[in-house]
């Protein structure tokens, strides 16, 4: 039995009691009575309105907005996850989240005049490890492969995966009702039609406002997992024991996943274990709101796979997603407004001056290239080079010049190199100069000694005695004093 409390606003209760069994005389210290925490609880009158309401227009909204959403429903087999994802097919209240977020969504895009949006959609089916898509209607089949590959930023892109434009809601339910008619879908001892294979349906939205650059993308995945089954319970074999093992596997690695995520220190998480795992990488701990269903079948043989999904159910409430705002830039509208803008400008420069900006021509180039010669041969200081207001012509004449300076200090590299290389000592001229000089300062040292000898004779043939003896000294003095500045001077 089980019982459901929602006496608190933002969280219910689950309490789910399991007579213990006392066959044989045998002691159970089984657990008796299990209680879960949940945001919502439905039971099993809930309708369809209902759970779409609470459940997928809080994160359709929010896709509108531009943010990533994720929707996933998690249970066993025949607990009720694509009856709640695609919903049933007999009444059209009993439409599921797919058909109603579809159509929400171009509802609201119709309401809204200020953007322009984009819609796409893509059906993407896992089998046995493998993906699949359902590219072309008229094909009304699975074509081909698909392959998920990694880019440097660690995103995740899925190769050949077909994505198709739907206009309206009609479009859009055609290609749900084309891959849903192709999903393999078998008899089983749990379900009559039990879905063998993991579906992600997404839906890609594109908004832009007219005269914009910023282009808003969003995607939102709705996905239906296969439901796990213990094969010892079931008695499984052939061809559908070799699906569940996959189903099994591929669910197993999502707990791994999850279990991961939830630990605070846990460096690395196992999403290539899987392809399911890695597809929704984003939906997992990364930048989406991801929302999870969790089906419970409340029956008596199936109470242990009941507890296990609300255990697991709890772990994926640990998990913290931060969900931020997908803009960018279009680059092409950038390049087509700055053409744009480019061509105003001329147009505006041909207004002011009269005439109509293009490319100089060979005349005027001539002509620049006599100014800017007269110009550099003028060696009036004040002389001035007027070629008008013309921006061309002013970057042609620092061009110009600019090649001759570099023309003068190739040729004056080349003159050095030659001197060097005939043998040329540039030191040898000083040197030659310095010798010749010292050789000058001797000869004049010995004329000023052959006039003081003559005059001392002079000087002792005119003069007494006395005087002689003066002269002498006299002679002897200045004898020694230009001796001393000659030697000074060597």
């Amino acid at each position: 039995s089980y019982s459901i409390d929602d006496w608190e606003e933002s969280l219910s209760s689950l309490k789910i009691t399991v007579p213990r069994d006392l066959a044989n005389g045998l002691i159970n210290n089984k657990r008796k009575s299990y209680k879960f925490k949940f945001q919502k609880i439905f039971d099993q009158e809930a309708k369809q309105e209902v759970v779409f309401d609470s459940i997928a227009k809080p994160v359709a909204e929010r896709v509108l907005a531009g943010y990533n959403g994720t929707i996933f429903a998690y249970g066993q087999t025949g607990s009720g996850k694509t009856f709640t994802i695609t919903g049933g097919a007999e009444y059209y209240s009993d439409r599921g989240i797919i058909p109603r977020t579809l159509s929400y969504i171009f509802d609201q895009l119709q309401k809204d005049s200020s953007k322009v949006y984009t819609t796409h959609v893509s059906y993407l089916e896992i089998y046995n490890e493998c993906d699949f898509s359902k590219k072309d209607p008229e094909t009304n089949g699975v074509i081909r492969k698909v392959t998920v590959l990694e880019d440097s930023d660690r995103s995740i892109h899925l190769k050949n995966l077909s994505l198709w434009q739907a206009n309206n809601e009609e479009e859009a339910l055609n290609l749900l009702f084309l891959g849903d008619t192709n999903r393999m879908v078998a008899e089983t001892p749990m379900n009559q039609a039990s879905s063998r294979s993991h579906c992600i349906f997404t839906i890609h939205i594109s908004s832009k406002e007219p005269g914009s650059a910023t282009i808003r993308h969003s995607k939102m995945h709705l996905v239906d997992l296969a439901g796990s089954e213990r094969v010892a319970k079931t008695g499984l074999g052939g061809h559908l024991l070799t699906e569940a093992k996959y189903i099994n596997l591929s669910l197993h690695y999502l707990e791994q996943v999850i279990i991961a995520l939830a630990e605070k220190n846990r460096s690395h998480i196992p999403y290539r274990n899987s392809m399911m795992t890695s597809v929704l990488r984003d939906s997992l701990g990364g930048n989406c709101m991801t929302t999870m269903i969790a089906t419970l079948a409340m029956d008596k043989r199936n109470i242990d796979e009941s507890i296990s999904t609300c255990r697991f159910a709890q772990r994926v409430a640990l998990i913290k997603n931060e969900a931020v705002l997908n803009e960018e830039t279009d680059p092409r509208l950038v390049i087509a407004q700055l053409k744009k803008e480019i061509q105003d400008l001329k147009d505006e420069l041909a207004l002011v001056t009269g005439r109509q900006r293009t490319e100089l021509s060979q005349e005027e180039l001539l002509r620049l290239d006599k100014l800017i010669e007269t110009f550099l041969k003028d060696n009036d200081p004040d002389s001035t080079l007027d070629v008008g207001a013309d921006m061309r012509k002013i970057k042609y004449c620092f061009s110009y010049m600019k090649q001759l300076m570099n023309h003068s200090k190739i040729s004056e590299k080349q003159l050095l190199s030659q001197d060097i290389s005939e043998g040329k000592d540039t030191n040898k001229p000083g040197e030659e100069e310095w010798e010749k000089r010292k050789e000058l300062l001797r000869q004049r040292d010995n004329e000023i000694n052959i006039l003081v000898n003559v005059l001392k004779k002079e000087k002792n043939k005119a003069q007494g005695p006395l005087q002689l003896n003066a002269t002498s000294a006299d002679s002897t003095d200045l004898k020694q004093s230009p001796s001393i500045n000659l030697e000074e001077s060597q």
